[in-house]
């Protein structure tokens, strides 16, 4: 054994202080890329497949009301890392922004106390995390692959490992989904969108992303029972937003917000629970924290997931998991040249309603029109097949609505009564029925503004809009 080696199977056991009695678990995070909910099989999406997500559920824990903090990549990435909303990260609240290094994150913290932590493929990003003063990626050391990452570890070490799948994110092989035999009679369209061959077929090459990403999990799941680390192993499965679709991907409607969400610890908790609770994918980093043994940062907003795993109960557990909040800032640079704003909003969810307010309704949601039919037209939104229908056909009577949902601009406040309208395409904010309902529920999204320091409480023209867009610069419309 090196002298490197000896080294550090000293730190571990100093810094751990671990017996056999209180062995630290192991913690497995799986997150697909542009994944929202349901799209698998244990939520009743008949259109797509999933075995082992499913089977994660059927051993732990079904959570069916999980959210991000923001449905765009970097700020949900490093919401997730830091267990706190994306408002407080400064840079980080945009995509690709940086991740400062004073920000505590899980996976500097368990590395400290004796865990091996590492990531493959996408971990936090896009952006650089260089220029926040970081010498090593936010999710962990790089490793090639889960085999690799295993390779390093001392024998008993406690490990931490991220595995971010690059899928569903775009492009998309066109008609994979049909050629893999994906039923496009299967799939359920939101109502935000056409229901239109054009569109089922996108959405099957999205669900084919989706079923390939569950089919790189169980490879993994394999490697953790031939190491024996099975039963130790916390394994948590989900994704950092919605699909790639207009409407949905970073916007604050449940197709943007809502993703799927399974927990498995062996036999350490009763499987084969839902959970209906409203959680919050910050609450990941003080559970994993938590279960290590480890102090979780006051500066944390996230709330530990503990007393729900360990409970043997299903359904409503915790009473003040009544709500949930979430937001966005800048996505791409979308907006009039040489603006780089992008479309700061916030919102509450609860059980019956979601209220949004849009801090800037004179900018346009999903980036400027440039009346081009080549796909550059609202450029906050992934180029697609589906969003090239909308556009070409926003003059059809039958397309009309579909194109105000995804590209119009909108109003200061949006209200949606989820009972009557669950994929909330009508807005009640206006209704004078509705009037107080907007009010006590924008008064309690304030309320919890406030208790998270969101700059955004403080003045509405706070400085996201300054920070550096480290990604490449797009040629903007004048």
């Amino acid at each position: 054994m090196c002298l490197k080696s000896i080294l550090l199977y000293l730190i571990f056991w100093v810094s751990c202080g671990l017996h056999a009695a209180d062995k630290k678990p192991n913690i497995l995070l799986a997150i697909a890329d542009d994944w929202g909910w349901p799209h698998a099989g244990v939520y009743g999406d008949s259109g797509v497949k999933t075995p082992i997500f499913d089977s994660v559920a059927k051993n732990g824990v079904l959570f069916t009301h999980a959210f991000v903090s923001s449905p765009s990549c970097t700020p949900s990435r490093g919401a997730i890392l830091s267990g706190q909303h994306h408002w407080r990260l400064k840079e980080g609240a945009n995509l690709w922004g940086t991740i400062q290094k004073d920000i505590q994150l899980y996976t500097d913290l368990l590395s400290k106390n004796g865990y091996l932590v590492g990531h493959c493929r996408k971990g936090w990003g896009p952006g650089s995390y260089k220029a926040g003063g970081r010498t090593i990626p936010p999710a962990g050391k790089t490793y090639e692959n889960f085999k690799s990452f295993l390779s390093n570890r001392i024998k008993g070490q406690p490990f931490c490992f991220w595995f971010g799948s690059k899928d569903p994110h775009r492009p998309y092989e066109l008609d994979s989904g049909v050629s893999k035999g994906i039923d496009i009679k299967k799939i359920k369209i939101y109502k935000s969108l056409p229901d239109h061959p054009t569109v089922r077929k996108d959405v099957a090459d999205y669900f084919w992303e989706v079923q390939r990403f569950d089919s790189e999990v169980a490879k993994l799941i394999s490697m953790l029972k031939e190491a024996g680390e099975y039963e130790n192993t916390i394994i948590v499965i989900t994704g950092d937003h919605g699909m790639p679709f207009p409407r949905c991907k970073g916007n604050l409607y449940d197709s943007g917000t809502r993703v799927p969400l399974a927990i498995s610890w062996g036999k350490n908790i009763k499987g084969s629970r839902k959970i209906s609770d409203f959680v919050s994918l910050i609450d990941l980093a003080p559970t994993f924290l938590d279960l290590a043994g480890v102090k979780v940062p006051d500066e944390m907003s996230g709330k530990s997931l503990v007393n729900i795993l360990k409970s043997e109960n299903e359904g409503e557990l915790d009473k003040s998991r009544d709500f949930i909040i979430f937001g966005r800032e800048r996505h791409t640079l979308a907006q009039k040249f040489p603006s780089k704003e992008g479309y700061p909003s916030r919102a509450i969810r609860t059980k019956d309603y979601l209220l949004i307010k849009n801090y800037k309704p004179d900018l346009w949601p999903a980036g400027v029109p440039t009346n081009s039919t080549r796909g550059i037209d609202f450029s906050d939104c992934d180029f697609s097949p589906t969003k090239q229908f909308i556009i070409n056909n926003r003059d059809d009577s039958n397309i009309q609505k579909f194109y105000s949902l995804a590209f119009a601009k909108r109003p200061k406040f949006e209200l949606y009564d989820l009972k009557k309208d669950p994929d909330q395409t009508k807005n009640l904010a206006y209704e004078d029925d509705h009037e107080n309902i907007r009010k006590k529920l924008y008064k309690r999204l304030k309320e919890a503004l406030q208790k998270s320091a969101d700059p955004r409480l403080v003045s509405e023209e706070c400085k996201f809009k300054e920070f550096k867009y480290f990604g490449r610069k797009r040629k903007m419309p004048k």
